[in-house]
């Protein structure tokens, strides 16, 4: 008979149960040996010493039978184990009750005889309690020992042996019914012990795999990591690498969220199929993917990077929809770059930062210097966020000046930093930084409103420009930061330009345009800036209402200006000419220079030929010199 996996685990379990407590089944030999020794002893009778002896070899043949079995291996046979118990558990039963109905038979006295009886039925009626988990041998043995004591009182047929007699008749039904109750309480027990180690188990896998790629997730790679480190040999590489998945986030917005999630899943299938074997791979979370294995060296390492680059990129095409998946990849490894779990994903996140900020699509493997940028960044943004406070920024202005005139059209605002300690810090350095953490909303927020103050008191056909990051624009109330500095100032709207470089527009997020939308309804002008240096896309120009394109100093006075340049600066002119726009030459260091872009066509300029960025006081300084100028020459 076909049984269920269930029902065969919870009779092992049972039959071991059976094993599980050798030392009563040697007490209960030992008991048994000991009495029916003492009646066969003090009868003298040859055939109950005959009887005896068989009870002691099968006795002995039991104790070593259980020795011989180990119930904690999984090899060893249920069945096996069950009919060694059988044999010696029935074999020993039924000579028990031999030597009791013996005594009864063989009339060897009164105490004999109860020493005996009593023994025999305590055996059969403790044995069903110690053997309830397997009811066939708990009955079987008490049927084995209290038959032969059963006919025996009925062969006698006295009238105290007729009562024993219907007593033990009685006792087989009870026992019976005692040890089946008992026998169901186990199964049941073990049954929903066995279902609730299952749904553990269950819960267990779930709460360390990712539902949407069925990949480890967080806690499982945790998990794995912890487990693999623990077995580490030495001179043993493992490799982590830690993959970004690049402009994710249009897939979902452009494509919603189902669509994303097929796109991890194919990732996952891909990642699957490229990890070694034995490797760990996981969704880390949103976009990210990690695989941790072993490696034999750092060559092999850069191999799986390459070929987990390729893997990602090829298109996927789902619904019809062609998608190209970029994707950014750090690497760090045991034991170069981290002793320890923490010190290995933090060194290979690290990795994965450069990866993105060199560009994207690429691979990078974490280098020390790594760690010193990160806490150089980390002391610069603190000090930046107590510098504003502190008031320890300044703003200076470089002038941009009317080619045609020469006089001062626009101040551009650009923000300096003395530090107490370490002097000047270039923007090159806080700027980044500030962009990264978050600090440039702050900043960018504070920048335009000390500028806004400077200009109202300039005099009123004199504008300020104002360099906006990307971050600013698409932060929360970024428009509403605008109008609040213009409005604390006192300045007029359209004396201030927003400068925004290209690189805003290539996320196209919707933000930008309802930002720009916003300030141009009350009058702040925009200039698209480092024109030239970008996708320098004319639509663009066509879609927002710029007043002013600044073109790249490297078309001026960068190490490649020639012929070629110069055609571009003209076409640009030209360009700012049919669409009355201003053309705002940048980096102009020589007379020449100025007259090259005056003559192309360039209507302002900006750089060192006219003026460094200077104080406020000096830049209202040079705005009454120029104010002097043109009354002594009108006068």
């Amino acid at each position: 008979m076909r049984t269920d996996p269930l029902s065969e685990r919870v009779r092992r379990t049972l039959v071991r149960t059976l094993y599980t407590q050798p030392s009563s089944l040697i007490i209960g030999a030992f008991n048994g040996i000991v009495s029916s020794g003492v009646v066969a002893y003090c009868s003298g009778e040859f055939w109950l010493n005959i009887t005896w002896g068989i009870l002691c070899v099968i006795a002995i043949g039991r104790i070593l039978s259980a020795r011989s079995f180990s119930t904690e291996s999984e090899e060893q046979s249920t069945s096996r184990m069950e009919i060694a118990y059988e044999l010696g558990a029935f074999s020993y039963a039924l000579i028990f009750g031999i030597i009791a109905a013996q005594t009864i038979i063989m009339d060897i006295g009164a105490p004999l005889e109860v020493l005996m009886i009593a023994n025999a039925m305590c055996y059969a009626v403790g044995i069903c309690a110690r053997n309830a988990g397997r009811p066939v041998i708990a009955l079987g043995q008490l049927g084995l020992v209290v038959a032969p004591v059963f006919f025996a009182a009925l062969y006698i047929a006295s009238l105290p042996f007729i009562f024993l007699a219907i007593n033990i008749a009685l006792l087989l039904p009870a026992m019976a019914s005692i040890t089946l109750n008992v026998f169901k309480v186990l199964r049941d027990s073990i049954g929903a012990a066995e279902t609730s180690g299952q749904l553990a188990e269950k819960m267990r896998v779930l709460a360390r795999t990712d539902v949407v790629t069925g990949l480890a997730n967080r806690a499982g790679l945790n998990q794995d990591i912890v487990e693999k480190l623990m077995h580490v040999r030495d001179g043993q590489q493992i490799a982590l690498f830690w993959m970004d998945l690049d402009r994710f986030k249009e897939v979902n917005d452009l494509l919603g969220h189902p669509v994303g999630d097929r796109v991890l899943l194919e990732v996952a299938s891909r990642l699957k199929e490229v990890a070694p074997d034995h490797a760990t791979v996981s969704r880390f979370g949103g976009d990210e993917f990690i695989i941790f294995c072993e490696v034999a060296d750092r060559k092999e390492s850069e191999r799986l990077a390459s070929e987990l680059h390729a893997e990602i990129m090829r298109p996927v095409r789902i619904d019809g929809e062609r998608l190209e998946i970029g994707a950014s990849i750090g690497i760090a490894l045991l034991p170069d770059d981290g002793q320890d779990a923490d010190a290995l994903m933090q060194n290979a996140d690290l990795a994965l930062y450069h990866a993105k900020v060199n560009g994207r699509r690429q691979s990078c493997f974490y280098d020390q210097t790594m760690s010193r940028d990160l806490v150089r960044r980390r002391e610069i943004e603190a000090e930046l966020r107590s510098a504003i406070v502190k008031n320890e920024l300044s703003i200076f202005f470089q002038p941009i000046i009317d080619l045609d005139t020469g006089r001062i059209k626009t101040f551009e605002a650009l923000v300096r930093w003395f530090h107490p300690e370490k002097g000047e810090l270039k923007p090159d350095e806080f700027i980044p930084v500030a962009e990264e953490t978050g600090v440039i909303v702050t900043l960018g927020n504070w920048i335009t409103a000390q500028a806004a103050k400077a200009a109202a008191q300039w005099p009123e056909d004199v504008t300020i420009a104002v360099n906006l990051s990307p971050l600013q624009i698409k932060a929360p109330g970024a428009a509403l930061g605008i109008m609040n500095a213009l409005r604390e100032a006192g300045l007029d709207p359209s004396r201030l330009e927003l400068e925004v470089t290209e690189s805003l527009f290539l996320d196209d997020h919707g933000a930008t345009e309802h930002f720009i939308e916003e300030l141009s309804a009350i009058g702040v002008r925009f200039a698209l800036d480092d024109f030239g240096t970008g996708y320098s896309s004319l639509g663009y120009i066509q879609k927002y209402p710029f007043s002013k394109i600044k073109v790249d100093r490297s078309f001026v006075s960068g190490p490649n200006v020639g012929k070629k340049t110069d055609a571009i600066i003209h076409a640009v002119a030209e360009l700012g000419s049919k669409l009355e726009m201003d053309i705002v030459a940048e980096g102009l260091e020589t007379i020449d220079q100025v007259r090259t872009v005056r003559d192309a066509g360039c209507t302002l300029g900006q750089g060192y030929y006219f003026s460094r960025a200077v104080p406020d006081y000096l830049a209202a300084m040079l705005l009454s010199q120029e104010e002097d100028t043109r009354i002594r020459a009108t006068g």
